[in-house]
């Protein structure tokens, strides 16, 4: 394998809802001037800021995996406004004010402390952790956390700056969206998507996730018949393992 390139930490959190016939996901759309994923949808997340941190450091356990948590939690609040992995769901005036002073720049922990709020990453389960190694493109190292929506959580609203539209949908639906021109993932969210397409429930989903440890997935190219294929590892529980690289959108 090649030599890794510098990447940048980064978390990302798939938020369930349950729907008629499938769990529904959480997704944004990514303003189509972002250099990253300009006008593609994601999931909420972003950088793991130095912040992130220095709250991670107040709590027991893996201080990078508590990071990225704090990450994710922090991230969909900024860009979303719903409080997942809080002790409880904050009354609309304070999650207002939190989401206010993230706007602004403060970090999670002051910001938690000011509106009398406190942090719970134990809900967030470890799903994944994509790091691609393409040149002449931005690199993240994303660790991907599944989560219930809280009971209670708001409606969310986009944050009109990185984002210009949230909605709930199907993994499969997000899938056929994009099948049909009518949406643009990248290739970590696709493959996400059809993995994600599989459960009936989030409970099937976080099962899943206990079985399959995590593992960086770093995709390769690799000449097979046709042309060639982006290609990721065939043992993480993907459905779909490879990609031509001329259809496949890499951020």
């Amino acid at each position: 394998m090649a030599e890794l390139l510098p990447a940048i930490p980064a978390s990302t959190l798939v938020l369930f809802r349950e729907g008629a016939g499938a769990p529904e996901l959480l997704m944004v759309e990514r303003a189509k001037a972002m250099v990253f994923a300009g006008g593609a949808l994601v999931f909420p997340g972003g950088r793991i800021d130095p912040g992130d941190h220095e709250l991670a450091a107040t709590l027991a356990g893996d201080l990078d995996d508590l990071a990225a948590r704090i990450a994710a939690i922090r991230e969909t609040i900024e860009e979303v406004g719903l409080p997942v992995g809080l002790t409880s769901v904050p009354e609309r005036d304070a999650l207002a004010e939190l989401r206010r002073s993230l706007h602004a720049g403060a970090a999670l922990g002051p910001a938690l402390e000011a509106v009398g709020l406190t942090i719970d990453p134990e809900p967030l389960v470890p799903f994944a952790r994509w790091r691609p190694n393409h040149a002449h493109m931005r690199i993240f190292d994303t660790r991907f956390y599944l989560a219930r929506l809280p009971e209670g959580a708001p409606e969310p609203v986009v944050d009109d700056t990185e984002n210009v539209r949230v909605f709930w949908m199907s993994a499969q639906d997000v899938l056929d969206e994009a099948d049909a021109g009518r949406a643009r993932i990248i290739f970590p969210t696709r493959r996400n998507l059809e993995r994600l397409a599989q459960f009936d429930s989030f409970d099937a989903a976080v099962a899943h996730a206990a079985d399959i440890p995590v593992r960086t997935v770093t995709p390769w190219t690799e000449e097979r018949e046709g042309g060639t294929h982006l290609c990721i590892p065939d043992d993480l529980g993907y459905p779909v393992t490879s990609e031509a690289i001329a259809s496949a959108m890499r951020g």
